[in-house]
């Protein structure tokens, strides 16, 4: 559970990380485990960040977990119903039509899946909201917003972490979460996918292939 080099300067891991690994090590079962509790950071170094993504924690569930928010391992069916939605916004937003679930195609083309939330006990969604990951998530926030980027928030939880550190300067995204019990109230028809490549395009950059 070493903290990826690129991050490791934020104040974050010397003041906070050594509190919660010794909790970690002293929790069994917990997700998605020491070999993905950093994906998202290793996927997406940042220099590289272009877009974030704010999820919550990771899935409870053992076989979804894999450390980037909102994503599954390739071959899971079926999909959570969060992601489920997620694919059908895609797809009426951008005409891509896409089954699997794994989104490490977006994290490597610099869109930083990040879940607030690093670790979850199995099978206890929240479960580890209290033990400070938010001081990481506000300090990757803060870093990724020292330079014009797209944040797409979804959900209040999302939009209470990171408005506060964002300015005009930045595409800002909010809707409803992309969950079953709100998807209908704003996500869908929100247009995050194509909104977030007309905005790359018009400053010269590369637009994001979501079909990753």
């Amino acid at each position: 559970m070493t903290p990826p080099a690129p991050w490791a300067d934020l104040p974050f891991f010397a003041d906070d990380w050594p509190t919660i690994r010794a909790t970690l090590a002293r929790t069994p079962g917990w997700l998605p485990g020491p070999d993905a509790l950093f994906r998202a950071l290793d996927l997406t170094p940042p220099e590289a960040v272009r877009a974030v993504i704010l999820g919550q924690d990771p899935y409870p569930n053992r076989a979804h977990a894999m450390g980037l928010a909102f994503s599954v391992p390739p071959g899971t069916r079926p999909l959570p119903r969060s992601l489920a939605n997620i694919f059908r916004e895609l797809e009426d937003d951008t005409g891509i039509a896409r089954s699997n679930g794994d989104l490490t195609g977006w994290a490597k083309q610099g869109v930083l899946l990040l879940n607030p939330v690093l670790s979850v006990p199995e099978g206890e969604s929240h479960g580890h909201r209290t033990l400070g990951w938010q001081r990481l998530a506000a300090q990757i926030l803060a870093r990724c917003a020292a330079r014009p980027t797209a944040f797409l928030l979804w959900g209040k939880p999302a939009q209470t972490l990171a408005l506060p550190l964002l300015g005009p300067e930045h595409l800002i995204l909010t809707s409803a979460h992309p969950s079953p019990l709100s998807a209908r109230r704003g996500f869908f028809g929100s247009g995050p996918f194509s909104r977030t490549n007309h905005w790359l395009a018009a400053r010269g950059g590369k637009p994001v292939d979501w079909s990753a």
